[in-house]
């Protein structure tokens, strides 16, 4: 019996020395018992990605949850604006008063303008911006929404805006709208110096002024026009996007750029409804602003999420004329029936934060997943175990 405790612990550590007749000991082992919890482990089925992005040292680039907006505690982290502007923003207590902001039972979070007081001529109508408490410095953000606002006289923004003197901290409009728009606009907005590369790969196309690219996103230049590229879709703002109930769009801010992807509500990729976020298994972004052209480092610093409802402020007021709109901007602010469609409808925004996989020796093509090594784990405390088993039974 000695001898068999000996032969299994020099198994373990690979020198087995001596040879040992087993044949006359084994009737005293409960084989059953181990084995059973041998199959008590079972591996479960995962599918890995198809690559992983890595970092200049090699190593394999995660994205790990860091915060998370959602159903009923969603507003408890974002501040109301209150300050003065052609909107007439108003605080939390208004607006949940006047349900302008407010989370369903079903945990859909909602925010909109006013669309039920008849207003006089010059008066502003209410409406909600809000801004995260929490501010960051790069990251995946991925916003699950229904509904994005627009209507003629209506500007809607889902933004990161820096905490400094603005441009010097930069912005990124990541959903960006004005009227009846049907193609979602992507916008940066910094501090001279910072430009767009046209040779990087996007699928968008890069706005003009006047025939030609703005290509420096320098916000004191061009009427604040910034650096800003069209995506392609004609539903990626507006009624489509909301007929298609909505989609998904993810901005991945890194040390190498910033990219910002849109998919529909039936093309959004399995890693995000997942919660494992891929962003090299996504295709090319429909929008990019490379280290090519502009530090990032150096003009984007912490930044807060912004979501907005905007009527006939300086985009929507300005544009309003060669809009295609009726009337005028201020004659519309007075109906509230045109505003019915001035809504946020959020799932969620979930903001991912990057941790590095280091495996020496290992190639991008055959480095180990952390589900792997859970169930290698796994595999070896039960092979322990059932050792202990048999030692016990001895």
């Amino acid at each position: 019996m000695l001898k068999l405790r000996h032969a299994i612990i020099c198994l373990l550590c690979g020198h087995l020395s001596e040879t040992i007749a087993f044949p006359s000991i084994l009737s005293n082992i409960n084989w059953k018992a181990g084995i059973e919890l041998l199959g008590s482990f079972e591996q479960p089925k995962t599918t890995l990605p198809m690559k992983r992005e890595t970092a200049p040292n090699g190593s394999t680039i995660l994205w790990v949850i860091q915060d998370t907006y959602e159903g009923s505690t969603f507003f408890d982290t974002f501040d109301f604006y209150t300050g003065p502007d052609p909107t007439n923003f108003v605080d939390q207590q208004v607006a949940i008063n006047d349900s302008l902001a407010y989370v369903t039972s079903d945990n859909k979070v909602i925010m909109r303008g006013d669309n039920t007081t008849q207003l006089a001529y010059g008066v502003n109508r209410n409406s909600v911006r809000i801004t995260s408490q929490a501010q960051y410095n790069m990251g995946l953000f991925i916003l699950d929404l229904e509904m994005a606002p627009w209507g003629c006289g209506v500007t809607a923004f889902f933004q990161t805006v820096g905490n400094g003197a603005w441009p010097y901290t930069g912005e990124i409009d990541i959903i960006e709208g004005v009227h009846d728009n049907q193609h979602n606009q992507v916008t940066w907005h910094t501090a001279p110096g910072c430009n767009l590369t046209q040779n990087t790969n996007f699928t968008g196309t890069i706005v003009q002024t006047n025939g030609t690219d703005n290509l420096q996103c320098n916000a004191l230049i061009n009427n604040n026009a910034g650096c800003g590229v069209m995506e392609w879709s004609r539903a990626s703002y507006g009624p489509l996007f909301d007929e298609a109930q909505g989609g998904v769009f993810a901005m991945n801010w890194d040390e190498n750029g910033i990219a910002v992807w849109s998919f529909y509500r039936a093309a959004i990729p399995l890693d995000i409804t997942q919660g494992n976020p891929n962003p090299s298994n996504w295709g090319e972004p429909v929008a990019a602003l490379s280290t090519q052209s502009c530090n990032i480092t150096n003009y984007f610093a912490n930044h807060s999420i912004v979501f907005d409802i905007t009527f006939c402020g300086d985009w929507a007021g300005n544009s309003y004329a060669t809009s295609g709109c009726p009337g005028t901007c201020e004659n519309r602010l007075m109906d509230p029936t045109n505003f019915v469609n001035a809504s946020w409808i959020i799932n969620s925004l979930s903001v991912y934060k990057q941790a590095s996989l280091s495996i020496s020796g290992a190639s991008s093509a055959t480095q180990t997943h952390p589900i792997m090594n859970l169930k290698m784990t796994g595999w070896i405390i039960s092979a322990v175990i059932f050792i202990h088993i048999v030692l016990v039974s001895l």
